[in-house]
């Protein structure tokens, strides 16, 4: 075997297309525009920006029925809190039924809990006959239901309804029930009780204390107190613990939110910080964040300093702490991963959630653990394994899913795990949100409840009014792009298989930011350029070519002495003299002085290192892993691509700062861990060509005493360091090179990363199909809807 240059990230651009750039996606019409109809852009934008202002939740029926079950202390035979009592009577759906209006019919167990609960409260005090008699015929006709496995079931059900029908029984009312369904769900009830014996079951038997009422160990449900005085933020629970214990803690809680919410209390409360952080989700997963950058920032500063407080709300739940960590985190917040110590797999059971099996939690979490900024960070490590167990395992098996868990966030979980975040692309996470959104805002837990801050369909409205827009943007610089490539004569290049679509897919769908037009031109010209050398050094072209090119770079000369050595070298020589003195033109408008020097000394150190690995091919050198990873991390080809971007991108960057130790500690990880994955995926190809790469080398030098598998471990593990240092740098503050530059580094790791995922980055045929959706097919908002 000998050593021939291994393939670098050029070959995105490599395909067996034909090098027409007319036929790069016939049919499409740049001029098309969507059927939804002129959207009110600014006046959607103002919409959603004033959900920020308030989290809107729903009144829970059953919460409130159990508010009004309250006493008066100085008065058993009166209710504390009679404005609920008034909510209750006035309520009543036509069916007979309480509870979300909503048209699912799997929401018949949340329907009978709380019609049940209404009927408890007006039996308590002796009122609304003519309502108990409608809810009891509707509870008498719906109560197979109840034992109903394909329904949706509210948390704590099959201990709470039982409870609740035992609780008629002391109430003197006769429910219309037949004993064999009154024993099915007693039974069940006895076994949920039995399998709750763990540290994470007290929690939950807590939870559903109202459906244990006389016989629950009200001192340990006192032990889950909360600071605002509730139990778990749960105002049913919260007025079970008062009825029992008079707890002072409890009755200010619970009186604080009949006065914000005017007679009628939410299923739970506060929310604020888990609805403001997931409305902070959706808008960048929906691809419009750029929009609100104002909001979030204060959404971010203020979860801050709560989380920096100590706060209980952001603590306390596992869904809210994982989001918080990683929002911030990712905006270069200082939060520690030792706060998230307690979702570890040993100790997450132990806690409500855990005990659960949160599903929503466990994406959450395993999104968050993906952070890892630091190599001592073994709790994000044991995170990130335990659930992603927990979610494949959930894909492959309905028995997995808590029924509680709804298609959006099940399709939340497919993204996740084939988009980790070092390879995650904005425009196809927006894609596949816009595609899986649901107008469905029900959240289920004791009751369902709806936020208009989880999936307003403004959300949708604006992303996809922003997605059409965007896409004829690209679709013109595609044009442009085209004309470049016919008037700098490469589609003549015989030896440069050309495929245009994947090169401006990697900046479209990266940078995002409509004036952001420079850097996309700038990334895909430079793409495509890239892989001509790569091919030209690759056997395209002759010693005394190659030779012929870095003399003509260096001399920066095309009418000087150097002269060419044919047509080929004539031809790539020239395209990159015009391309580079054309970015160094729009450069010079952003960054306010001369940046060619920069441009051209990044392509001449990439064709002296191709040149090197052409004379190790030619004379069968086996280097050493240091000699080649010093050659192979510059030769992957990432420098004249990055360099010229990060000129376009806003910040003015001075000769120090790209000089500077952060900027080349930047490039070389980026560049590192893209040719460790590389040189895994296109091992086996290039293994049949007789060429030499990291993973040969590995086996080499481990004497023949490494295997190929082992080698894999062993470079997976270097890779892994590479991307979590680079992270690390990237979200640091207060460092030389200005965060917007720093984040492309980042982002182009994770464009590598996502096309060497399956393959050896150039052979997707599933990839090429997802670059065409990008440009061909805008977003149908009326189809979106009624889908």
């Amino acid at each position: 075997m000998y050593l021939s240059r291994p393939t670098g990230v050029a070959r995105f651009a490599a395909s067996s297309s034909s090098s027409s750039s007319a036929s790069l996606f016939p049919g499409v019409d740049v001029d098309t525009t969507t059927k939804t109809g002129a959207l009110h852009f600014e006046e959607t934008k103002e919409r959603i920006k004033k959900l920020f202002d308030k989290v809107e939740l729903s009144v829970s029926a059953y919460d409130t029925a159990w508010v009004a079950m309250v006493p008066s202390p100085n008065s058993l035979n009166q209710p504390l809190f009679p404005e609920c009592i008034n909510w209750v009577l006035d309520s009543q759906h036509a069916d007979g039924s309480w509870g979300l209006l909503h048209n699912d019919q799997l929401l018949m167990k949340a329907n009978l809990l709380s019609t049940l609960a209404c009927v408890l409260t007006l039996k308590r005090w002796n009122i609304g006959h003519d309502h108990m008699s409608k809810a009891l015929d509707f509870i008498k006709s719906n109560i197979a239901s109840a034992t109903d496995e394909n329904q949706r079931s509210p948390v704590g059900f099959d201990i709470i309804f039982p409870g609740m029908i035992e609780y008629a029984k002391d109430l003197n009312l006769n429910l219309p029930l037949a004993p064999t369904n009154v024993d099915a769900l007693v039974r069940k009830k006895e076994l949920e009780l039995r399998r709750s014996n763990s540290e994470g079951g007290k929690a939950y038997l807590a939870y559903v204390s109202e459906g244990i009422g006389k016989l629950q160990d009200w001192d340990m449900v006192m032990q889950y107190q909360r600071k605002n005085g509730s139990l778990f933020n749960s105002p049913s629970t919260t007025a079970a613990a008062f009825m029992h214990r008079n707890d002072d803690g409890c009755f200010d809680y619970l009186r604080s939110l009949l006065q914000k919410f005017d007679g009628s209390v939410p299923t739970i409360y506060p929310l604020d910080i888990y609805a403001r952080l997931h409305m902070v989700d959706s808008l960048q997963k929906f691809g419009i964040a750029r929009h609100f950058k104002e909001e979030i920032r204060s959404v971010l500063d203020e979860t801050y300093r709560c989380w920096m407080q100590g706060e209980e709300n952001i603590f306390l739940d596992a869904s809210t702490c994982a989001m918080a960590f990683r929002m911030l985190r990712v905006e270069g917040y200082d939060v520690s991963s030792d706060q998230l110590t307690q979702f570890s797999e040993d100790i997450f059971p132990n806690c409500l959630g855990g005990y659960l099996k949160d599903f929503g939690a466990s994406l959450e979490l395993y999104k968050a653990s993906q952070i890892i900024t630091h190599p001592d960070e073994s709790v994000l490590e044991n995170i990130n394994s335990w659930t992603s167990r927990f979610l494949k395992h959930g894909l492959s098996s309905d028995s997995v899913w808590s029924d509680r868990t709804d298609s959006v966030v099940k399709q939340e979980a497919v993204n996740a795990l084939e988009f980790p975040y070092n390879a995650t692309l904005e425009r196809l996470i927006s894609k596949r949100a816009m595609e899986s959104y649901s107008g469905d805002i029900v959240r289920i837990s004791k009751s369902p409840y709806a936020c208009l801050n989880f999936g307003h369909q403004d959300f949708l409205e604006l992303a996809v009014e922003d997605f059409n827009t965007l896409q004829r943007i690209h679709l013109k610089e595609l044009e442009e792009l085209q004309r470049w490539v016919v008037e700098n004569k490469l589609d003549e290049l015989k030896f440069f298989r050309l495929h245009l679509g994947y090169c401006y897919f990697a900046a479209a769908a990266t940078l995002t930011d409509p004036e952001l037009h420079d850097a996309r031109i700038a990334w895909a010209q430079n793409g495509v350029l890239t892989t001509v050398v790569d091919d030209f050094y690759d056997g395209g072209g002759s010693e005394e070519e190659l030779d012929n090119l870095i003399e003509l770079v260096e001399k920066w000369d095309p009418d000087g002495e150097v002269g060419y050595c044919s047509k080929d070298v004539e031809i790539v020589f020239l395209a990159l003299h015009s391309t580079v003195c054309e970015i160094g033109r729009r450069a010079l408008v952003w960054q306010g002085r001369s940046v060619m020097r920069n441009v051209i000394d990044g392509w001449l150190a990439l064709l002296k290192v191709m040149r090197k690995e052409a004379e190790w091919s030619t004379n069968k050198v086996v280097p050493s892993m240091g000699e080649y990873m010093e050659q192979a991390h510059v030769s992957f080809a990432l420098g004249p691509i990055i360099l010229p971007m990060l000129f376009f991108v806003g910040p003015k960057l001075s000769e120090e700062m790209i000089g500077s130790c952060e900027y080349q500690k930047l490039y070389k990880l980026m560049s590192t861990a893209g040719r460790l994955k590389n040189d895994i995926r296109s091992y086996d190809r290039e293994c049949k060509e007789g060429k030499l790469n990291i993973l040969s080398l590995w086996m080499i030098d481990g004497g023949g005493n490494v295997t190929k598998e082992e080698a894999i471990e062993a470079i997976k593990g270097d890779f892994e360091r590479a991307i979590r240092e680079l992270l690390g740098l990237v979200l640091q503050e207060n460092t030389t090179i200005p965060r917007a530059c720093k984040d492309l580094f980042w982002k182009l790791m994770s464009i590598v990363n996502l096309f060497y995922m399956e393959d050896d980055g150039y052979t997707s045929n599933r990839l090429m199909n997802t670059v065409k959706a990008m440009f061909e097919q805008p977003m149908d908002l009326d189809a979106l809807l009624n889908k």
